[in-house]
């Protein structure tokens, strides 16, 4: 492939990871709200908060993510509302991933001995004290690598907004390959700056976990 058309389309496709990563973030930080809050639901609240938390959980884990992303852009539509590229491509991948991680919160909660609890009630502690003082801490550090798992996923996962026009990597990568031609070597550039990003992310999460079963 000619290195100049190389050249030329690097900065486009830089500026759509921009946009990328600023939409994993967001989302991320969407998904880790949502989701721990459906955690904290399906573990603490009670029977009817339980049980909607549980069909959240259920329902987005099941289906694909460009369905969810589809009924927020088309569905704010359909009543009459025009909402922005970034909000729908945000709140489709909170919704999404926070699913996911609702689980992950929830792995790491029941992971953390019931001793904890018991401890905390004699010292006096509330159980809303002891919950964020005593058991978050601890979940934190038992759900961040694969917490960092969801979150390469999640990066990955925002190729499916250049289905609604986002400018985002993928997006311009297929305008450059609709423009130009030359899809192998347009796409092999896509690859190599989400390879770029997601391997270091991937190499951590398993040295992390290689370290917590040595010292277990």
């Amino acid at each position: 492939m000619n290195l100049q058309i190389l050249t030329a389309s690097l900065p486009v496709l830089l500026h759509g990871f921009m946009i990328t990563l600023l939409l994993a973030l967001a989302s991320g930080v969407g998904g880790t709200l949502l989701g721990l809050l459906a955690a904290l639901l399906r573990t603490f609240g009670p029977w009817g908060t339980s049980v909607a938390a549980r069909i959240y959980v259920e329902l987005f884990r099941g289906s694909p993510a460009l369905i969810t992303l589809m009924l927020i852009y088309f569905g704010v539509s359909y009543f009459g509302y025009a909402i922005d590229l970034f909000a729908a491509g945000v709140i489709g991948l909170s919704i999404y991933e926070g699913a996911s991680i609702a689980e992950v919160f929830r792995a790491g909660i029941e992971a953390v001995p019931k001793g904890q609890w018991e401890a905390s009630q004699i010292l006096g502690l509330s159980r809303l004290q002891t919950f964020f003082s005593v058991i978050l801490p601890q979940t934190g550090k038992i759900v961040l690598p694969p917490l960092v798992g969801q979150y390469i996923g999640l990066i990955k996962n925002t190729s499916i907004v250049s289905m609604i026009g986002m400018g985002e990597l993928m997006h311009q990568g297929q305008a450059i390959v609709d423009r130009i031609g030359r899809p192998a070597g347009i796409y092999a550039m896509v690859a190599v700056i989400y390879f770029a990003v997601c391997y270091p992310l991937s190499r951590w999460v398993r040295r992390h976990d290689s370290r917590r079963s040595v010292l277990s």
